[in-house]
């Protein structure tokens, strides 16, 4: 899906504007019923321009949703709920409005649209779930976490409920609801320790 090095590049303001219409469109329509033809309109671009560079909306999309976020680095906060809520709750993270909006915009076509929902998972997702699994990872090495603590479960916990409280109950996406999921579900989980299943008693 990436261009082939004959393809012109589209490079500096002009590739910024159309990252810029892509986005705008996108929280307008949503990605099912965003198209190429209405963002060339909407950057004043040919679509023969667009699909020299991009050879489908699903990478188009990807980009520009690439472009449009914060550098990813790992926090150093000393603790595993500090680097949670600067993972979370920082500009990249869940309590930024927009953010939220574009994820809406996309979520029915992570079920409908394969090309788009294996770029989106690698490009865009895959990043975000390594830096927090380093995280969580840290934390078991400080000793923070049980260490039988099942991560693979952990680290999708606190994403998992609250999208789930936002966009299936209507919460509001604010650090007050990410602390609440963290303090009283998922820390107290990754911390309470390993307890063996007790043994059938005969009846």
């Amino acid at each position: 899906m990436t261009p082939s090095p004959e393809r012109p590049r589209i490079e500096g303001e002009r590739e910024h504007e159309i990252f810029e219409a892509t986005l705008e469109v996108l929280a307008e329509v949503g990605y099912d019923r965003l198209t190429m033809d209405a963002v060339a309109a909407r950057a004043r671009a040919s679509k023969a321009t667009l699909y020299r560079r991009w050879s489908s909306k699903a990478r188009l999309v990807v980009d520009a949703l690439l472009v449009s976020k914060a550098p990813t680095t790992l926090p150093e906060t000393g603790t595993l709920r500090g680097d949670l809520l600067e993972v979370f709750c920082g500009l990249d993270g869940f309590v930024c409005p927009g953010n939220i909006a574009l994820f809406g915009s996309v979520i029915t076509a992570i079920t409908r649209d394969q090309d788009f929902a294996d770029a989106f998972r690698r490009d865009v997702i895959a990043p975000k779930v390594a830096l927090s699994r380093q995280v969580w990872e840290r934390a078991r090495e400080r000793g923070e976490i049980d260490p039988d603590a099942d991560l693979d479960l952990l680290e999708s916990a606190l994403p998992g409920m609250v999208l789930h409280r936002v966009f299936v109950l209507g919460d509001c996406p604010d650090q007050s609801l990410v602390e609440r999921v963290l303090d009283r579900i998922v820390l107290p989980a990754a911390t309470r320790g390993s307890h063996p299943r007790p043994e059938e008693t005969p009846s």
